[in-house]
């Protein structure tokens, strides 16, 4: 399936049915959870960056674009894969490597080193992703202000909005404001009609049914899965 295939799944869903999609972190996870029937991937990075023996954020750009492709190969489904913020890779080149690792569509977080980039400048990185990219790359904008945090004074309910206005208008696909309290996706909702929210489901929130409720259309785990399945290893290992 192609990202207009992707985009398509992201549209015309009811509340408490969003689109759900797992995140594998290398072949084999991928074929697992594309055989149980969900129609389309997200890689974690961080699940991702486990699997290969970094921290967080650490991965070298080639060996996540490698270990992308080894996933979007091994699925007949479409994978959206997250690259962080690009790795500083220029906008064309991101969206070629993107492109001859398989991936369908990508995540972009507007964080650099620990520092929330200026919402104009990350508006206009997508903008030049979306341009290179034509619509043949589904673009998911993570919004990291309740992640890296905003300046003093700054309240991050009003910055998200600000922040999805943006990146909506720079031709992203979706917005993906991660780790924002489940409250805030019905206000996003109703100032966003018809623009996908991502919402990140953890073991302790709400679940993908309650996040469909609240306004959020498609839902992720980030390395949820890839820690569960460590925790699944270590009591095999524990037993053995």
């Amino acid at each position: 399936m192609t990202a207009s295939g992707l985009r398509a799944l992201h549209h015309g869903r009811t509340p408490g049915d969003p689109l759900v999609l797992p995140g594998p972190w290398d072949a084999a996870s991928a074929r697992v959870l594309a055989d149980a029937g969900f129609p389309a991937l997200a890689t974690p990075s961080a699940g991702v960056a486990a699997s290969l023996g970094y921290e967080d954020g650490s991965t070298p750009a080639g060996e996540m674009f490698a270990a992308v492709a080894r996933i979007a190969r091994a699925v007949s489904v479409p994978v959206s894969a997250d690259v962080e913020a690009g790795y500083g890779l220029p906008p064309g080149e991101l969206v070629e490597r993107l492109f001859a690792a398989g991936a369908a569509g990508c995540n972009l977080e507007d964080t650099v080193d620990g520092v929330l980039l200026d919402a104009g400048a990350q508006a206009d990185r997508l903008a030049a992703v979306r341009a290179a990219a034509g619509d043949a790359l589904f673009v998911n904008a993570r919004i990291d202000t309740y992640v890296t945090g905003v300046p003093a004074g700054v309240d991050p309910a009003a910055e998200t909005l600000r922040r999805a206005r943006l990146y909506a208008a720079a031709g992203a696909d979706c917005v993906y404001p991660i780790l924002a309290p489940p409250e805030v996706f019905g206000p996003l909702a109703g100032a966003l009609p018809g623009l996908p929210l991502n919402a990140l489901a953890g073991p302790d929130g709400p679940g993908p049914r309650r996040l469909g409720e609240l306004g959020a259309t498609r839902i992720t785990f980030g390395p949820g899965l890839q820690r569960r399945a460590m925790g699944a290893l270590r009591e095999i290992a524990a037993g053995l």
